[in-house]
């Protein structure tokens, strides 16, 4: 089997301009071995070819999850370019908080309102996540859905 370095290097290896937004119940998942998602996150990463992107209130709240073993895989696999970590320039923190307030009735959080953001800036509508319910709801400013992607 793969190890997840070896996975992700092989996303990286071509030059794809597009890029998987990542959110938490994922990584989480990845991480945990006991979860019921564990085989089926490895098993989609094995198969995905796109490089995968994330804001730093997703690693923050998966680290939230994990046990310090996973917290410092965690890292370390970010470190060595499994997942890209985009910055949250505090400018952009009003943007953030205007989907928070938005998606109010929804019960958003800093992590989600953060990658629908992130969705936003870089134009890209597929976020891989557990969370079938709330994404499927959040829209992006070209009134479009985000294309989500549920780990099943």
């Amino acid at each position: 089997m793969a190890t997840l370095l070896e996975i992700a290097s092989a996303c990286y290896e071509s030059n794809f301009v597009r890029r998987l937004i990542v959110d938490t119940g994922f990584l989480v998942a990845l991480y945990i071995r006991a979860d019921g998602l564990h085989p089926a996150a490895i098993a989609y990463l094995q198969r995905n070819r796109l490089p995968l992107q994330t804001v730093n209130p997703v690693v923050v709240e998966t680290c939230f999850f994990l046990d310090a073993a996973g917290k410092v895989a965690l890292l370390d696999w970010i470190a060595h370019g499994g997942l890209t970590v985009a910055d949250i320039p505090v400018s952009s923190y009003l943007d953030i908080a205007a989907y928070i307030q938005k998606y109010a009735d929804q019960d958003i959080d800093f992590a989600d309102a953060a990658l629908v953001w992130l969705a936003n800036q870089t134009g890209e509508k597929q976020i891989l996540t557990v969370d079938e319910g709330d994404f499927r709801i959040y829209r992006l400013r070209s009134r479009t859905k985000t294309n989500t992607l549920i780990l099943l």
